[in-house]
């Protein structure tokens, strides 16, 4: 979801497939939406000279997407060797158990019913293949299950749908909760501070190259439409569909089914504690 303007650390651009950093390449899904901006990055990650490759979010389910990231995957001398998910929203993980059959690889993520094969992912885990290390990081929010990944060797972190290249995201209600959501991004812009993180490589979007600026203004956004929630609640509207309609007045129409999952979100947040 998009409304808020070009974030931090890059201005607005074409999303292409092709290099980001020394070890990721996106290739662009071809699903580009309101919400999912040009479409969905699917990110091919691999160790300079290593045969060996992993994918993070193999997309929608589109057959040409799919065999055109084991294409640019061949073409560079990597094998695909694990399938990885951010979370379970089908413009990043509809295609995950096709591109399975197509590369002959596992697929690991956070929830269960994502999986094909035995291991999942949880906080603290440390993946390598072929000389590439990612760590995983817990950032629910978005969804429940979503989940980042800490490129240590590329001071780089992939965020899905947690921090977006363009615009603000949704806190999908009732799978997302705002509570987490704000821990989430105050967990990243801890690998900020403590880890040197300053590259963003989004779910959707361009890559943002100033990873503490562009957290930053997502933790200021919020508070700000928090703000406007609950302002709007005290000057008596109290549905979240009233709620939206006033404090996202200045929005595209058509995101609103999507704003009022976040209002949603808000309202709970502003009741457990009491504020509403």
């Amino acid at each position: 979801m998009t409304d808020a303007p070009v974030l931090p650390g890059r201005p607005r651009g074409e999303v292409r497939t092709g290099p980001a950093t020394a070890r990721a390449v996106n290739v662009l899904a071809p699903n580009p939406s309101a919400m999912t901006l040009d479409g969905t990055n699917t990110w091919i990650l691999s160790e300079p000279g290593s045969a060996l490759a992993v994918v993070v979010d193999p997309g929608p389910l589109d057959e040409g997407h799919l065999r055109r990231v084991v294409e640019v995957a061949e073409q560079a001398g990597k094998r695909i060797a694990l399938t990885l998910l951010t979370h379970g929203h089908p413009d990043h993980a509809e295609g995950a158990a096709r591109f399975a059959e197509l590369t002959g690889t596992r697929v690991r993520a956070l929830d269960p019913e994502l999986r094909l094969g035995d291991e999942g992912l949880g906080a603290g885990d440390v993946i390598e293949v072929g000389g590439l290390e990612l760590r995983v990081v817990p950032t629910p929010g978005h969804t429940a299950d979503s989940l980042s990944f800490h490129l240590p060797a590329d001071r780089a972190v992939l965020t899905g749908d947690t921090v977006l290249g363009r615009g603000t995201t949704v806190v999908a209600h009732p799978d997302g909760r705002l509570g987490d959501y704000l821990d989430s991004l105050r967990r990243l812009r801890s690998l900020t501070v403590d880890d040197g993180v300053h590259t963003v490589l989004p779910g959707h979007g361009p890559v943002l190259e100033d990873a503490q600026g562009a957290i930053e203004y997502y933790l200021a956004h919020r508070a700000h439409r928090l703000a406007q929630v609950e302002t709007a609640v005290e000057n008596g509207h109290r549905s979240p569909a009233e709620v939206v309609a006033h404090v996202y007045a200045d929005v595209d129409r058509s995101l609103w089914p999507a704003a009022e999952l976040s209002v949603r979100a808000q309202l709970v947040y502003l009741e457990e504690r009491g504020l509403i």
